[in-house]
């Protein structure tokens, strides 16, 4: 059993891929073997998490998922501990193994009751498994779900939340909101997007005796959850040219600041020279806070050799200067309303489609509602499967894609997506998104390939914010400068002398 966490990559498992996982692992053991080594699992987290809780509340629903609560409630009630079994299943109804399961809890002399404990110092989660839809509950479901959600005590939970979607991070409306989930076999994506940080809360993992080889043979993984980057030391004999030029293009009249964050973010991760080319006739030429930024008109800078940033705050403005960035940028970064843009025009997406031709490599860094309107659907659709419509998006316009949210994913041409574990929602504030794109764009320009700069940016534009102290405001700003302002030299994946994202 593990802790997730960002040392390394895990790879993540649909509920298909589960299931042939599950399938082929059973017929090498005896029967009932993997439920009753989930159960002890479960029972063994249990009893680290709550060490001192003596009544525990078991609710199981009626399938080999509340088999899983049956077996802990029994191995609790071994060790001493007093399990309060809520069971929504029946001896005559239940698979063969959850049957087995409810035999073994009733003659080690587990309590079932089928009402909730008036207390509980620990909650188990057993309810639905992996095989349940993100639908309203009902009855005796629906109750037990609300009252782990309402009590005091820390709940854990069996494979996924009850509620929760395991392939796309979609919630029911009622859905438990675990402390802790233990995913049993495989890790599942959804735990890790839209909604499923915050109904899992921490995520462990147990592979049941089950090697990983064979099985990722079997059914490879849809998604991988992506682990912290590696840095290496800048060379002592470079120069500023060594390290590259972006152009940030955007910051229409009313939103020069969206362009200003992109290039100090840029400039703060490690980008040898940044230029700035606002859409505002009347802005300013000079940024006195940041004067290494270096102010053009957007026509006069030479964009071939360039990594550009094109969107943050362009408005309106910026669809008449797309058709030539489009078509000469070197390495481009597309946000905001760039993206807005292209939704719109079939004549950018022609072009946008033309650069994976030429070999030319672009980013796109939509939000849902951004993704949607590329799409032709609706934000709520983007959102019910995350996963879905980042592969879509990256397979329509052939370049990476990385769909902002919680649980980023990072898609591109032949690339099996990222999920991105990082970030909380101190990041949910204006700006945050152009930070990320100048954090893209200085990867690029430092010679990285597209799908390498989007997913360590992303990675570490998250880790930044939950690392902030807490008795700081995290604004877009802030963050920019946060290579410098949090002392990132100090991060053990982190070499350099200079702060470089």
């Amino acid at each position: 059993m593990e802790k997730i966490a960002f040392n390394c990559r895990h790879a993540l498992h649909s509920v298909a891929a589960t299931r042939l996982i599950e399938q082929a692992a059973a017929a090498d053991v005896p029967p009932h073997s993997l439920m009753r080594r989930a159960g002890l699992a479960l029972a063994q987290l249990a009893l680290a998490l709550a060490p001192h809780a003596r009544r525990i509340w078991v609710a199981c629903g009626a399938g080999n998922n509340g088999g899983d609560g049956l077996e802990a409630a029994m191995h609790l009630q071994r060790w001493g501990k007093n399990p309060v079994v809520s069971w929504l299943g029946s001896a005559g109804k239940a698979p063969p193994d959850a049957a087995a399961s409810f035999e073994r809890a009733r003659q080690a002399g587990v309590t079932f009751a089928p009402q909730t404990p008036a207390q509980w110092e620990l909650g188990i989660d057993a309810l639905l498994g992996i095989g349940s839809q993100p639908r309203p509950a009902e009855g005796a479901l629906r109750d037990f779900i609300r009252q782990l959600n309402a009590g005091a005590a820390p709940v854990l939970a069996a494979d996924v939340p009850t509620g929760l979607n395991a392939d796309t991070g979609a919630a029911a409306i009622d859905c438990v909101q675990a402390t802790h989930t233990l995913s049993l076999l495989t890790l599942k994506p959804g735990l890790f997007t839209a909604a499923g940080r915050d109904s899992a809360g921490c995520v462990w993992y147990d592979r049941l005796g089950v090697t990983t080889p064979d099985s990722i043979d079997l059914a490879p993984p849809c998604a991988w959850l992506s682990a912290a980057p590696v840095t290496s030391a800048r060379l002592h004999a470079s120069h500023k040219g060594s390290y590259g030029d972006v152009a940030v293009i955007g910051g229409a009249p009313g939103m020069t600041g969206a362009a200003l964050l992109a290039a100090s973010a840029a400039l703060y991760a490690g980008a040898g020279r940044v230029y700035v080319g606002l859409l505002d006739a009347g802005g300013p030429g000079v940024d006195s806070a940041l004067p290494e930024l270096m102010f053009r008109h957007p026509e006069q800078l030479d964009l071939t050799a360039m990594t550009v940033v094109c969107g943050c705050g362009g408005g309106t403005a910026i669809a008449a200067l797309l058709g030539k960035i489009l078509s000469t940028a070197s390495r481009l970064v597309l946000d905001a309303d760039a993206l807005n843009a292209i939704a719109s025009d079939s004549q950018l997406q022609t072009l946008l489609h033309a650069r994976a031709q030429r070999d030319r490599c672009t980013v796109l860094t939509p939000h849902p509602l951004e993704a949607a309107r590329l799409l032709g659907e609706s934000a709520a659709w983007v959102q019910a499967d995350r996963l879905r419509a980042a592969t879509q998006l990256q397979a329509l316009f052939a370049c990476v894609i990385a769909l902002k949210g919680s649980g980023t994913l990072i898609a591109a041409p032949g690339q099996t997506p990222l999920i991105n574990p990082t970030g909380n929602a101190r990041l949910a504030s204006a700006g945050t998104g152009d930070v990320l794109a100048g954090l893209i764009a200085a990867g690029l320009t430092n010679g990285k390939a597209a799908f390498e700069a989007a997913w360590q940016a992303v990675f570490r534009h998250g880790l930044l914010a939950d690392q902030w102290p807490a008795q700081q405001p995290l604004t877009a700003a802030a963050l920019a400068h946060g290579a410098v302002a949090s002392g990132w030299s100090n991060c053990p994946q982190h070499s350099q002398r200079r702060p470089v994202l």
